[in-house]
């Protein structure tokens, strides 16, 4: 796939908005052929949505993994497990028993049976045929859009409302610790220390607190985690606990195979693809295409494969992408986007030209006519060089502040020279091995990040008056090449 389609606007799959996992319910394990071929039309659909699967011995890893967990639930050969190209820490399963983990949770538990406990959990949710009693509801009605489908614009849609874009419906109580309870239960089946399930949701607790010391939630990711679709509580963890103490008392007569995860996570890239550029805070910048932008104060930028997501102050949500030029010509451009968006309904369009840092750009504002009343839309296009055209689509409330915040997101589109370019370099997992006198500061003074000390506590579950073994296995993030 040419770097320049990896962010055309899509149409949101139908599979993320059910975002949650459905199949036979308990006693009657199996896949249903409606469901199967239902998943299977969506995969490749969410896959695109993803940035697709990410590849080499840690994808087969995953689904060596994940069949033996099928087989322990009593599904063996009947699903499918991916591993996705995201940095986000997230799990999910959608009908058809099509299962996926992400980079960014792989990269974070800290054994195989704590990832094994994952694929558990997500099987336990088709098994419980949890899917079906979550569709009944209805995502827009909970989420309060505004009523803009009558328009015919998916686009528009999946800009009213982001969070229907990504994963799931929360799951309830209920369906939760089912799922709990029969993960617990496939991880005993399958060889593995029952206990990893709470160890597991312990390592996803000390996610939801890095993000938070960090400020990462609001600078960097508004895309729901696992910990958001199903929702963490100490209660919750401790009724893992206790689940597992049910099954086998001893923690130590199972176990965890730290020793395999550690060797396969080993080289896992961490953080933004770079063929996806990287989300630093507030800004975005893409070395392949050579572009940046900067959002103003309060925004917070989501990176997916398909469109950069903005959300800011008072509602305002957007997207920025890109495609080839039609014809050399940003008009053409801006006239198809407005196309996209307006779909079958009415608006009216103010356009005006303008140059943006050396850059020829065309700004227009829509007015479109919805159930609700009027819907403003702002965008933004640029001609990018190389035959690459580039652009904002913001949808806001019509209020003076906004629209001076999405001026000021305008103007700061820009070219990235080739010094600025040639910086972005991506990162990677390297396990490595404690020596005499390493310290928690010393191995975190080699990770490549801005919080390092965190970022390593987080990664190799360690608290922070720990201490190193030597010989111990840890994980690190370097710069790639080194």
């Amino acid at each position: 796939m040419p770097i320049s389609s990896r962010l055309l606007p899509t149409l949101a799959a139908s599979a993320l908005l059910l975002g949650s996992c459905g199949g036979a319910p308990e006693g009657q394990v199996g896949i249903s052929e409606a469901d199967r071929a239902y998943g299977e039309e969506q995969h490749p659909r969410l896959l695109a949505e993803f940035g697709g699967a990410y590849g080499g011995p840690e994808s087969r890893y995953v689904a060596a993994l994940g069949e033996k967990m099928a087989q322990a639930a009593g599904l063996g050969g009947q699903c499918v497990f991916t591993l996705v190209n995201t940095d986000v820490v997230n799990a999910f399963a959608v009908p058809g028993c099509y299962i996926y983990v992400t980079r960014g949770l792989f990269a974070i538990v800290t054994s195989e049976a704590e990832l094994a406990s994952v694929l558990g959990h997500e099987i336990g949710h088709i098994v419980g045929a949890h899917s079906r009693r979550q569709e009944r509801r209805s995502i827009w009605r909970t989420l309060g859009v505004i009523a803009v489908s009558l328009t015919g614009s998916e686009q528009l849609t999946r800009l009213a409302s982001q969070a229907a874009q990504y994963f799931t419906l929360r799951y309830s109580r209920g369906q939760e610790y089912e799922s709990d309870a029969l993960g617990i239960r496939y991880l005993e089946a399958a060889g593995y220390d029952p206990h990893a399930a709470s160890d597991m949701l312990a390592a996803l607790g000390r996610q939801d607190r890095y993000l938070t010391s960090t400020s990462g939630r609001d600078e960097a990711s508004a895309i729901p985690e696992w910990a958001r679709s199903h929702p963490l509580t100490e209660n919750r963890i401790a009724r893992a606990r206790d689940l597992a103490r049910e099954v086998i008392s001893d923690t130590n007569a199972l176990p965890e195979n730290e020793a395999a995860y550690l060797s396969e996570v080993d080289g896992l890239l961490y953080g933004d693809d770079p063929e996806q550029g990287f989300v630093f805070g507030r800004s975005f910048a893409h070395p392949v295409m050579r572009i940046a932008f900067t959002a103003p104060p309060g925004f917070t930028l989501t990176n997916s494969p398909q469109a950069i997501m903005l959300t800011g102050p008072s509602g305002l949500r957007g997207e920025f992408g890109g495609a080839a030029m039609p014809e050399g010509r940003l008009d053409l451009y801006a006239q198809a986007l407005i196309r996209q968006i307006v779909g079958q309904g009415e608006a009216q369009a103010s356009v005006s030209q303008a140059v943006v840092n050396g850059l020829p750009a065309i700004f227009v504002q829509l007015q479109l006519a919805a159930q609700q009343g009027v819907v403003p839309i702002s965008i933004a296009t640029y001609d990018g060089g190389n035959g690459q055209a580039y652009h904002f689509a913001v949808l806001s409330p019509p209020a003076e502040p906004s629209l001076a915040l999405i001026a000021d997101l305008f103007r700061s589109f820009r070219r990235l020279s080739p010094e600025e370019a040639a910086r972005l370099r991506p990162r990677i997992i390297r396990t490595v091995a404690a020596a005499p006198g390493d310290t928690i500061e010393t191995l975190a003074a080699r990770m490549a990040d801005a919080h390092p000390r965190e970022l390593f506590l987080l990664l190799n579950g360690k608290t922070a008056g720990d201490r190193l073994q030597p010989g111990e296995p840890l994980k690190i993030v370097t710069l790639a090449g080194r």
